[in-house]
């Protein structure tokens, strides 16, 4: 499965562009996942697991955290930490931490890649660490694998440190590409934890607070062609998503990967954010240079920029943007624009990863490696309509909006990124019913 890669070819030039059997009665220290495929596709298993409410972080391991209306925060710390920051000009600075860990999760199935995501507030000098390890095929327990350092603001604007994924973590049982673990050598996992430290400067009282953290756990191996879906119901439903495009904001702000055909990410992400008439105000982006048009998503870009990673394209980086703003935010996969349809029925839009050659796409007017876009609703035929920020690459907000071919549009989608979507809504407004296999 192709990995995304922050590289697009349109006609001669190469361009960054964006950004890698039923449910039982669960054992004390399980969870047990439903594995009744919704499409019957055993090449097409995905699971999601999540915490959000008190009590389901009450089934983890607690060390020196609390659960206050739902979130996680500290209630007393259990050691101290040196931590240098590889990106800053500061030596070590001391941290003092507690740790939430899940129970043991088992899909059902051998998962051979999980993404995991978080909702989290970092006031002052505070952040999170999320980590996940498994049992693997051969009875072993892997290692703890770290899947994001994340800090809502970067240390020049008042935070703790420059948000990161964790780079050379692979070893025989798996490794950690950007934002996703990978089972390495034909290995896989039975089953999954996740473990969340939460972080403060050492003898201080403030703490960090996560109202979510969950794990999309898949199995894909689908052809390199399917055909149309089914539909689902959401023919002739558009929703009105406002329309930025990526391309007004080359060459803005080098030190984030400079604008432009990058920033396909966070411009997906506030273009949602902004149908939720959520995001950041004003005071939160008056750093942005006045000349620049549509601030915000210069602000989304410095708030999702993996400094490891070099770019906004990290996908649960982008999620833990959204949540910052009240919103509930994670990632997962989708098996199908039919499951796809039953978000657009609800008024949810979805953030997706595409990718496709010369040709694939009629009408997008270029190829590319990795980029994202937003499903905004469907025609009577039902065809995908969508925010592109990069439609056309033309520096227009109303060149944006377009439609492309079902076929054509899922098969960018789900052989090459496996389904990724950033799914980002109200806790108001409810998700639609999941599948027996639960991937929401």
């Amino acid at each position: 499965m192709v990995r995304k890669v922050l590289v697009v070819v349109c006609a001669a030039l190469l361009m960054t562009i964006c950004g890698p059997a039923l449910s039982a009665p669960a054992r004390p220290g399980v969870d047990r996942v439903s594995t009744a495929s919704a499409t019957g596709d055993p090449g097409q298993q995905v699971a999601f697991h999540r915490w959000s409410d008190t009590a389901a972080f009450a089934h983890g391991s607690k060390e020196g955290v609390r659960v206050d209306h739902g979130a996680l925060s500290i209630a007393r710390t259990i050691g101290t930490r040196e931590y240098t920051d590889p990106f800053g000009d500061a030596g070590p600075r001391a941290y003092d931490y507690a740790t939430w860990t899940s129970r043991v999760v088992r899909p059902g199935f051998d998962l051979t890649e999980l993404i995991s995501s978080w909702n989290a507030r970092t006031p002052g000098h505070t952040w999170v660490q999320v980590e996940m390890r498994g049992r693997a095929d051969t009875g072993a327990m892997s290692k703890w694998y770290v899947m994001g350092r994340w800090s809502a603001d970067d240390p020049d604007a008042g935070g703790a440190i420059h948000r990161t994924s964790v780079p050379r973590q692979g070893d025989d049982l798996g490794y950690v590409a950007i934002d996703t673990f990978v089972a390495s050598g034909g290995h896989s996992l039975s089953s999954y934890q996740l473990r969340v430290t939460l972080y403060r400067p050492h003898g201080t009282s403030q703490s960090p607070h996560v109202g979510m953290v969950g794990a999309m756990a898949s199995r894909i191996d689908v052809p390199e062609h399917l055909p149309a879906s089914p539909l689902g119901g959401a023919e002739g439903i558009t929703l009105d998503v406002p329309t930025y495009s990526q391309e007004l904001h080359t060459g803005e702000y080098p030190q984030w990967d400079g604008g432009g055909e990058a920033w396909c990410s966070p411009t997906s992400t506030s273009m949602v954010l902004a149908y939720w008439r959520s995001g950041p105000r004003p005071a939160d982006y008056a750093w942005v240079d006045p000349a620049y048009q549509d601030p915000w998503v210069d602000h989304a870009a410095r708030n999702t920029y993996d400094y490891n990673y070099d770019g906004a394209g990290n996908w649960p980086f982008n999620a833990a943007y959204a949540g910052r703003f009240g919103l509930d935010a994670f990632v997962t996969r989708l098996r199908s624009l039919t499951e796809a349809e039953q978000f657009i029925k609800r008024g949810i839009p979805l953030v997706v990863s595409v990718s496709w050659d010369k040709g694939e796409l009629d009408g997008a007017g270029y190829s590319t490696n990795g980029h994202l876009m937003v499903i905004v609703g469907f025609t009577e035929d039902g065809d995908v309509v969508v925010n592109d920020p990069a439609s056309h690459l033309i520096p227009s907000n109303e060149q944006v909006r377009t439609v492309y071919d079902r076929e054509q549009f899922e098969n960018t989608w789900v052989p090459h990124s496996g389904g990724v979507a950033y799914v980002i809504h109200p806790s108001d407004v409810p998700l639609p019913d999941p599948p027996a296999q639960a991937n929401w």
